[in-house]
């Protein structure tokens, strides 16, 4: 029976598109706010606070940003579990705990040294809340690296 080739690249923008839309859906979920104004806050790691007073194109901006990062760390762990790093059938717990490290890495380097110099606010809610959905985010990244490394080793 021939096998399906994927190609890596297919995981990484599957896993990476998918994983990033979530996120943005899970923050609009935890704080509240709508996605547009997520995704201009998105937006204000570019563009700073004066982001989140513009219109459309700044949500826009903030979606292909989302994208834009979603897809670096989505291949980040398709090469650490294609370089056998990583034991690809323990993908579940190497998902999430990428999760965890996406979200320490996040919230503590790279939104302090974005534009709107944000420092997050520690509540045991958003911080449960905020951690569950990188969590996820490494489960759904973790998911498609599979995909791609099943037919790769059959």
């Amino acid at each position: 029976m021939p096998s399906t080739r994927r190609s890596p690249l297919a995981a990484i923008l599957w896993g990476g598109f998918i994983a990033g839309t979530v996120d943005i859906g899970a923050a609009s979920l935890i704080s509240g706010y709508s996605p547009v104004v997520i995704l201009k806050y998105v937006a204000g790691g570019l563009l700073g606070r004066g982001s989140l007073a513009g219109g459309m194109g700044n949500a826009v901006l903030g979606l292909l940003l989302q994208w834009i990062m979603s897809i670096v760390i989505a291949a980040i762990f398709v090469v650490f579990l294609r370089n056998r790093v990583a034991r690809p059938n323990l993908w579940t717990a190497w998902g999430i705990a990428y999760g965890a490290v996406v979200f320490a890495v996040m919230n503590y380097v790279v939104v302090p040294l974005s534009a709107l110099h944000s420092v997050p606010h520690f509540s045991v809610f958003s911080f449960v809340a905020n951690l569950a959905a990188m969590l996820l985010f490494g489960w759904i990244v973790g998911f498609f690296a599979k995909l791609m490394l099943r037919t790769e080793t059959a």
